[in-house]
């Protein structure tokens, strides 16, 4: 009876250890057959760069531009809590506050909408650059 026990053990243990290293592909590919995953363009991470309309703008905005900021703010709040955003604020740079998002999405074109969209960008306050970066080193989830 022991020796089947420890049989039964260790076959436990080699699919718990399967199951938390299996291969790290996401769930849909996972069940998809390869030339469906394949046609999903798979997700990028985009560098997006706000630029504000003077560098003294985070001291003198006007009562509209801080209405458009807050509308910014819950904007990207909601990307973030979405998964899209992965991380986003201001640069407290003394030359001027400008702020930076990083966002994933599966092309340049895409990224560069999901910028545009932000309520600032589209009233005209802040400009943006996109640029598609690498992320060495991205936050953890504890």
């Amino acid at each position: 009876m022991l020796p089947v026990m420890n049989v039964l053990s260790v076959a436990a243990l080699f699919l718990a250890v399967g199951c938390a290293f299996g291969p790290a592909r996401p769930l849909a590919a996972q069940s998809a057959p390869v030339s469906q995953a394949s046609k999903v363009p798979a997700k990028k991470t985009w560098f997006i760069r706000l630029i504000p309309p003077r560098p003294t703008f985070d001291k003198d905005m006007t009562g509209a531009e801080e209405k458009l900021m807050d509308q910014h703010f819950l904007y990207w709040k909601d990307l973030f809590e979405k998964g899209v955003c992965v991380f986003g604020g201001p640069v407290l740079d003394p030359k001027g506050v400008y702020g930076v998002l990083v966002i994933t999405a599966a092309s340049e074109d895409e990224a560069r909408a999901i910028a545009d969209d932000d309520p600032s960008v589209k009233a005209g306050v802040n400009r943006i650059e996109v640029a598609e970066i690498r992320v060495a080193f991205p936050p953890k989830t504890h």
